[in-house]
């Protein structure tokens, strides 16, 4: 899974924020897609950009894309991939992004939304919103906090 940072949190809550208020989501765009949106945070590329970032290199979605990454290319998508990598993304978190299907996210989803469909908006949001939350548990985990009385005499 990502590794967990402040910036990435923030990012994927504006994501949701931003998918909820809009009208342009498109699952099978590149651009308006979920992981499209997530890029349109991340580089402030717009979704016909990202759109035409994805038809520069191939055919396929972002899981399929995400496949023929490989860290060294110059080809626009391996630029995308490598700005998701910068802010803590792994290959495995875009393509259960696109599916909406990472284990752990969907453990923490509510009853009866355990199943989000990847082509449905407000399934979308609450699986961002979800993800937002399990990062930010991880994080918290992560820090100590050592508090440390000093006494004057």
């Amino acid at each position: 899974m990502a590794r967990t940072n402040f910036y990435l949190i923030e990012t994927i809550r504006k994501t949701a924020e931003q998918l909820k208020n809009s009208s342009s989501y498109q699952w099978g765009h590149m651009g308006s897609c979920n992981c499209g949106h997530l890029v349109q945070e991340i580089t402030k590329l717009n979704a016909a950009q990202i759109h035409e970032y994805a038809m520069a290199n191939c055919m396929g979605d972002w899981s399929e894309q995400s496949q023929m990454f490989c860290g060294t290319g110059n080809m626009p998508m391996d630029l995308l991939f490598s700005e998701l990598i910068n802010v803590g993304l792994d290959m495995n978190d875009i393509k259960h992004l696109e599916k909406c299907s990472d284990p752990k996210v969907l453990s923490e989803m509510p009853e009866g939304k355990k199943f989000p469909k990847n082509n449905i908006k407000e399934d979308v949001v609450l699986y961002m919103e979800t993800w937002a939350k399990v990062l930010e548990e991880e994080l918290l985990e992560k820090i100590e906090i050592n508090f440390t009385e000093t006494v004057e005499a």
